[in-house]
């Protein structure tokens, strides 16, 4: 097994900010500070030069989702193995949707809604919006990881653009939809939203196996 490459983390905002050598030590300048900023790099030049530039450049703000700068976290073929995943499935689109969220190291699931009628895009985004209400409770200090494009951008504006005609089937799903909306634009967090990297990862841990 290859030995895991060395990374610096940068933390601009925490208990004590600066560069740091291990995961470790930047947990311990940033677990349970309200609105810490922080970020891995490969080489410790790129820490230290995205330190005297501040952390605008790279990362999000709390309470904004971040930049398409500002997601590929990790490094090119590197997951973060503590984070969680999201993804959801849906019989026939729109068809009977259900989503879950899985731990991406144990391969646990960690929560699961569903099936209630809506499509698969709409499972996508409230996937994402369950994760960080789930992490920002806990208090957890992890990523969340999803393979739609569309949910992370409609996370991003904080609005599910989706098409699917309102009526009586379909009140149930737009009632969460309203509730993930207003929780996301009345809550802050700055729990990274990270692109699953399918060609290069495989399938993500939370994929349901329909396929």
């Amino acid at each position: 097994m290859a030995a895991k490459k060395q990374k610096y983390y940068v933390v601009w905002e925490g208990a004590t900010p600066g560069v740091y050598a291990s995961w470790s030590e930047c947990q311990q300048q940033t677990k349970g500070v309200k609105g810490a900023r922080f970020k891995s790099f490969d080489t410790l030049a790129e820490a230290q030069q995205a330190y005297e530039e501040g952390p605008e450049a790279y990362i999000a703000a709390p309470g904004r989702a971040a930049t398409k700068r500002e997601r590929p976290l990790p490094a090119t073929g590197e997951v973060h193995e503590n984070a969680l995943a999201v993804d959801a499935a849906c019989s026939g689109n729109p068809g009977m949707m259900e989503y879950r969220g899985v731990h991406v190291a144990a391969r646990q699931q960690v929560f699961h809604f569903g099936p209630i009628y809506g499509t698969n895009n709409i499972g996508e985004f409230l996937a994402i919006v369950h994760a960080l209400a789930l992490i920002q409770q806990k208090g957890w200090d992890m990523p969340v990881y999803s393979d739609s494009r569309n949910a992370i951008k409609w996370v991003a504006k904080k609005k599910c653009n989706t098409k699917l005609p309102r009526n009586a089937k379909t009140q149930q799903v737009y009632d969460l939809i309203a509730r993930a909306e207003a929780w996301l634009n009345n809550n802050t967090f700055h729990t990274p939203i990270l692109k699953w990297e399918t060609r290069k990862w495989g399938e993500i841990p939370a994929d349901f196996g329909r396929k």
